[in-house]
């Protein structure tokens, strides 16, 4: 784990198509630590197999919670990013999203996958619920909003990327993205088209990896369109802020599940820079609190310190 100073810091951003970041206010953040990589599936693994643990993935769905949909679908699984032959509609993202059977943490891409050759991946497929089973038994917690930005900006102050402004400094990538036409065309070779083993990219200025790109990672606040704008300037920062009510992080919409959910943040390696521009400190958007999927992973912070179940 690394030792985050903590500190107070200008969160969110006013970039142009992205509205949920902004307004730009301060905040304030204690110390802690924080786990130098995302977890892993050799980390997630151990795990399993010292608890026993079944994912929500590999449990059967309940009907009663899902009314109006087909019984015969309710089977358990998660959803699977499918690349697609040419360009599509943006407008329904099942074009390039599939609810696989069978798919899961140790079979990310469906049963007849494997982790296999993938121990130093981050973990996917992991729902709210087995992202903080993992972190009690490892002694942890999951991060605040506030405390994953605070950490992904590095101590660079009101810099775009967790590395600096210049998106490719040198024409070097820095970050586990895709390159290309997004969702059918991706220019980067076909082993480094899905998640890269943790530390495959340059660490930001606090010794972290992959606090952009390669999976989004979970964090404790419920889900809201905005931030604040009360805290304007640093004296008025606010302290460890969190969002702990799930009263306004509902999807709304008719015959839509009340389901909450919580923010994620750093983009993944689907993230591009024409689609979704989400690879930033500032970066957030909403996940189910029920639903896993291939590009979605966590880290854990310690607010006391490493014990001696914390990955070395």
């Amino acid at each position: 784990m690394r030792w985050i100073p903590g500190g107070t810091f200008l969160m969110g951003s006013e970039l142009e198509g992205y509205p949920e970041e902004g307004p730009p206010h301060y905040a304030a953040v204690d110390a802690f630590w924080m786990d130098e990589t995302q977890v892993t599936n050799a980390d997630f693994a151990r795990f399993v197999a010292e608890t026993g643990y079944v994912t929500v993935a590999e449990r059967p769905l309940d009907p009663t919670e899902y009314s109006g949909v087909n019984p015969a679908l309710l089977v358990p699984g998660s959803l699977v990013f499918r690349q697609t032959a040419g360009p599509v509609d943006f407008s329904d993202w099942r074009n390039w999203w599939s609810y696989v059977p069978g798919a899961n943490w140790a079979h990310p891409r469906g049963p007849a996958s494997t982790v296999a050759g993938r121990e130093l991946h981050p973990v996917v497929h992991v729902a709210w619920e087995d992202v903080t089973t993992y972190a009690a038994w490892a002694g942890k917690e999951l991060p605040s909003e506030a405390e994953w930005e605070f950490a992904a900006r590095g101590g660079l102050e009101g810099a775009i990327y967790s590395w600096g402004d210049d998106p490719a400094p040198e024409g070097r990538i820095l970050a586990n993205v895709w390159i290309g036409e997004f969702p059918w065309r991706n220019l980067k070779p076909a082993k480094l088209q899905r998640t890269t083993p943790v530390r495959s990219y340059p660490k930001n200025g606090y010794g972290l990896y992959d606090m952009a790109g390669n999976v989004w990672e979970w964090t404790t606040d419920f889900y809201r369109d905005g931030h604040p704008d009360d805290a304007a300037h640093p004296c008025c920062a606010p302290s460890n802020p969190r969002v702990t009510s799930a009263e306004g992080s509902y999807e709304e919409g008719e015959g839509l599940a009340r389901i909450p959910r919580r923010v994620i943040k750093g983009g993944s390696h689907l993230c591009s820079a024409e689609r979704c521009l989400r690879y930033r400190p500032a970066g957030r958007q909403p996940q189910m609190i029920d639903s896993s999927m291939s590009h979605i992973g966590f880290r854990c912070i310690s607010r006391t310190g490493p014990s001696s179940r914390h990955r070395a």
